[in-house]
């Protein structure tokens, strides 16, 4: 064998052994031991455990619904705006679509602008059909689709901490954040910087 092929065999090895010991700190009730590749509004690829380090407040919408999904955004702002200008910059937002058939990255990139979300702590997100199943199964959101394509689902924010264990929930929506969900942010915020 030669010696450049050698090298290449160690760094490959080298490489899986990082990507090894980089799932293993992820804790076994980590949302982000899903290996389901995902796709934000600018068409970027990631996986959840790439959001690892900062608490995160994630939901489920899908981008047609007029009714309840633009309150779950209006409640994660609602959160957003109840954090001082420092504890926005250490938490981020993470909504998933549940309707991947068509909320493609430009229907989600259409929210974000019309919406005015900020994509240094905003992503809308779509995955493919039994990662969006398991990821609901994971943050204990239900839903169905309906024969007319509208979507039947619980309305929650879950809070996961930098690790992606689920700490809070709240499926408080419209008006004033809820208060009890703002503080657990908060604190998710204040141990992550420690």
């Amino acid at each position: 064998m030669n010696f450049a092929r050698t090298a290449a065999f160690a760094l490959c090895g080298s490489l899986l052994l990082a990507t090894a010991a980089a799932a293993d700190t992820v804790p076994t009730d980590s949302v982000y031991q899903l290996a389901a590749g995902f796709t934000d509004q600018d068409g970027r690829d990631f996986h959840l455990a790439d959001r690892a380090g900062k608490p995160q407040v994630v939901a489920l919408f899908y981008t047609s619904c007029r009714y309840v999904c633009p309150l779950i955004i209006d409640s994660a702002k609602a959160v957003e705006h109840a954090l001082t200008p420092a504890q926005r910059e250490r938490v981020a937002f993470l909504i998933v679509s549940m309707d991947p058939a068509r909320d493609d990255p430009a229907m989600l990139r259409s929210v974000v602008d019309k919406r005015g979300l900020d994509t240094q702590r905003w992503t809308l997100a779509r995955t493919d059909k039994g990662a969006v199943r398991q990821f609901a199964s994971l943050l204990d959101v239900r839903y169905r689709e309906l024969a007319d394509g509208e979507f039947n689902h619980t309305s929650a924010l879950v809070l996961l901490d930098a690790q992606g264990r689920r700490i809070a929930r709240t499926e408080r929506l419209g008006g004033a954040a809820d208060a009890e969900f703002v503080e657990a942010v908060k604190t998710a915020v204040d141990a992550a910087k420690d």
